[in-house]
């Protein structure tokens, strides 16, 4: 994998929210960002800047934006292309390519060019992206110098999954992650499924020597639960698992993840289980 962060561009706010978010991570971890826009010749284009090709307009605002922030990244390149073809597959398919170890990406922003993340665009892109994606809802402004990781840890066996990439933002910001336990049942053996798999979590971070502070929630709403938490911490990350099917990969995420994708008020990391990464990466 390549020290690489790839980020989707429609030069809305949402997307330049996005890229600062990336560009802070990939300062302190020493990785080279490049900025992805892609022109779909099958939609009506609008143009924002003083040329009427949608591609000339891309590379003028590509350039400026180089200008702003490549003195942001002293230690690697920020770099942008120019693709065409559907959003998600081609923001993906860069990814893919590229071996990009993570991808960052707002989920709503009407550009000038087009409605770049309405619909179904930013589910496909964490879908089926083969790296962890971070979305950031429009609207949503958080310090990017990250200081409290949420890590939801549940009964799944696929849970523990997202905690290596936890630890490793966690020890790039020396941030404090924040182990929480969520009981959406009452079980007993539930309970003791999930109290289980969040002390190995702390345990793994605990040997990293990782700031981690260890909380729990209960209650059928997970959802609201986690943000809750979330708020009353003031975090400015989330990390959760996709809950896909291996076996469906194509549109699909799980209801939790999409939900949390479309609601929360903070960053969300969506990372896919192991067997899932196999089949997109095949």
């Amino acid at each position: 994998m390549r020290n690489e962060i790839v980020v989707a561009i429609d030069f809305s706010l949402c997307s330049i929210n996005a890229l600062e978010h990336a560009i802070s991570i990939a300062k302190l971890s020493k990785s080279n960002v490049v900025m992805v826009f892609v022109h779909n010749p099958n939609k009506p284009q609008r143009t924002i800047y003083k040329y009427s090709d949608p591609i000339d307009e891309a590379t003028k605002l590509f350039e400026e934006l180089s200008e702003r922030y490549q003195s942001q990244l002293p230690d690697s390149r920020l770099i942008y292309r120019i693709r065409e073809g559907k959003v998600y597959q081609e923001v993906v398919g860069e990814a893919r390519e590229r071996d990009a170890w993570l991808v960052v990406a707002g989920t709503h922003g009407a550009s000038g060019f087009e409605e770049f993340w309405m619909g179904s665009n930013a589910f496909r892109i964490v879908s089926n992206a083969p790296c962890p994606v971070i979305t950031i809802r429009e609207g949503i402004h958080v310090d990017h110098v990250l200081k409290r990781i949420i890590l939801p840890i549940d009964h799944t066996l696929e849970t523990r999954q997202k905690v290596p990439i936890a630890c490793k933002l966690a020890q790039l910001f020396d941030a404090e992650i924040h182990v929480l336990a969520t009981y959406a049942a009452s079980s007993h053996e539930i309970m003791v499924t999930t109290n289980h798999y969040a002390q190995q979590s702390i345990n793994y971070l605990q040997k990293a020597n990782v700031k981690m502070v260890k909380a729990s929630v209960k209650g059928k709403n997970m959802l609201e639960n986690t943000i809750n938490y979330a708020k009353k911490v003031d975090a400015n990350l989330i990390i959760i698992m996709t809950e896909q099917d291996a076996k469906m990969t194509n549109l699909f995420l799980g209801p939790y993840a999409q939900q949390m994708v479309n609601r929360s008020p903070f960053p969300v990391m969506c990372v896919h289980s192991k067997e899932l990464i196999r089949v997109l990466t095949a």
